[in-house]
């Protein structure tokens, strides 16, 4: 190799690894960012990183373009390690171009994202760009579409992350939105389809690029991403811990550890947590955390719909996906929200070999025009399609009241859930012994001499016979009701006996569920 040819090769390399040049890395620095490049350092297991495409220009030659070539063309692919384990990973550099999308830049995702589905690795996106490339029309939309379609063969084959670290608008969001979970930081991130400006234009209304597609907005209000942090560094340690519960792909079991946390320890509190008042709200997830191997629980969606709760634990090791009913919030009612972050979460389990623990405690449907009108029984029903489509391991624990249809929705034995329990507390009814009297006993009650006497003594009646899990038990949609310490040890022992399960669905293209 002559010298000549040696020099422009490492002349090249140090002007991609320059991005944009210092001034601009130092604004990112200002803004409370990072580059592109320290975000896949700090995200990558040490000295793993190997770059792909980073030779890639762009190829336009209108609006002065041709004078403006960066090598890498702003989008920083390659592959590394987390926790050991490849995965593969781009991260829009906001110093080149605003990290704008190109068709050379476009290709380098495709590349990346059709090697991860060869070897059956996650893909993360770390988001950080203007959008399209305005020079350079139509290429740079097909580079969108062409990514939108990766995202989607992708879809329960391999992992896939977004983290928005800067701006990402109009159709950029699609690709984060197809991904199965998306991370967003406080103060620097900001998704949405049209900006504050065509908004006040179009429809005359003031909203802040904070309030329309901020952090906080997206996570506790639209529920479009999952994982809230205050900085980049955090937002990037997040991913890490995900990683850390989540195969590399469909074929793969989830990742053991070792259990230090006794799998016959028993938790004394359960005993108390549930109250005698059945109308008194308690905290759903202290049962969670006095179940899971050392109480260690990563919430997903934990600012939206808070009446459930979706996330990641271990049991004897293994990851676990779990669903829980809240009665901290509207004493834990399934609603439009809850039910579709529910739905979500249960078929991302199914898809990766995921086994599902459900705590129940549900009173049933959220009442209201509004959410009639919102098309409640439309999207309850997509909880419902989840937990009866899974075929993974899944065992239920009822620990207070499962009413009505919202019993049958939550991983019910009617829906092929392999183990059910119960705590003693346990109501399993078609509603509230109070409501239930006051239609059954009607008649009866508004003719009786007494009124009042009668309706306490039927709702008494009604409490013996509906309103515990002995009846249920005996019909065999219980397989035991269970002292609630003694849970961890029970659920572990039926998981174990599930390790080998293997379950189908009828042979069909897909489903169609209702969307």
């Amino acid at each position: 190799m002559s010298e000549e040819r040696l020099r422009e090769l490492r002349r090249r390399h140090d002007a991609a690894e320059a991005g944009g040049g210092v001034e601009r890395r130092e604004r990112q620095h200002r803004e409370g960012k990072r580059s592109a490049r320290e975000r896949v350092d700090l995200l990558l297991d040490e000295g793993t990183f190997e770059e792909t495409g980073k030779l890639v220009r762009h190829r336009c030659i209108d609006f002065g373009m041709q004078d403006q070539v960066i090598d890498g063309d702003g989008f920083v692919t390659g592959y590394g390690r987390i926790h050991g384990r490849l995965v593969f990973v781009f991260a829009q550099d906001f110093t080149v171009f605003g990290g704008s999308l190109s068709e050379s830049n476009a290709q380098k995702i495709c590349k990346l994202m059709d090697l991860a589905l060869k070897m059956g690795a996650p893909v993360i996106g770390l988001n950080d760009s203007g959008g399209a490339r305005i020079q350079e029309g139509v290429l740079s939309l097909a580079g969108y579409a062409d990514i939108f379609l990766r995202n989607t063969l992708a879809s329960g084959v391999i992992p896939q992350i977004s983290a928005i670290m800067g701006p990402c608008a109009g159709g950029a969001v699609y690709s984060p939105a197809i991904t199965d979970f998306v991370f967003m930081v406080d103060g620097t991130s900001h998704m949405f389809i049209t900006g504050p400006d065509v908004i006040k234009t179009v429809t005359h209304e003031d909203v802040t690029k904070e309030k329309l597609g901020g952090a906080a907005t997206h996570n506790t209000v639209s529920g479009v991403a999952h994982f809230q942090a205050p900085d980049d560094e955090a937002c990037l340690r997040q991913i890490r811990d995900l990683l850390s519960y989540l195969p590399s792909n469909n074929r793969e079991e989830p990742p053991r550890r070792r259990a230090t946390d006794p799998a016959s320890r028993a938790d004394p509190a359960l005993d108390t947590l549930i109250p005698d008042d059945p109308t008194l709200p308690y905290d759903m997830l202290q049962a969670i955390r006095g179940v899971v191997d050392d109480g260690e629980f990563l919430e997903v969606h934990e600012h939206y719909a808070k009446n459930i709760l979706t996330g990641f634990a271990r049991l004897d090791g293994r990851p676990t996906g779990i669903v829980a009913n809240q009665p901290a919030y509207l004493a834990g009612c399934l609603d439009i929200d809850s039910s579709v972050k529910a739905a979500r979460f249960v078929r991302f389990c199914d898809a990766f070999q995921i086994p599902i623990l459900t705590f129940e405690d549900v009173p049933g449907f959220l009442p209201g025009a509004s959410q009639e009108f919102g098309g409640i029984i439309r999207h309850g029903a997509k909880l419902l399609y989840a937990y009866a489509e899974a075929t993974v391991p899944k065992v239920t624990v009822i620990t207070r009241k499962a009413y009505g249809g919202a019993y049958c929705v939550m991983g019910s034995k009617h829906l092929r859930t392999d183990v059910n329990f119960a705590w003693p507390s346990a109501e399993i009814a078609v509603m509230g012994a109070e409501g239930a009297v006051n239609i059954v006993y009607r008649r009866e009650i508004s003719s009786a001499p007494d009124p009042q006497t009668l309706r306490r003594e039927k709702i008494a009646e009604y409490q013996e016979r509906f309103a515990n899990p002995f009846v249920a038990a005996e019909r065999g949609f219980l397989d035991d009701v269970i002292e609630p310490r003694l849970t961890r040890a029970r659920v572990i022992q039926a998981f174990r006996m599930l390790e080998t399960k293997v379950d189908s669905n009828p042979r069909k293209k897909h489903g169609n569920i209702p969307l």
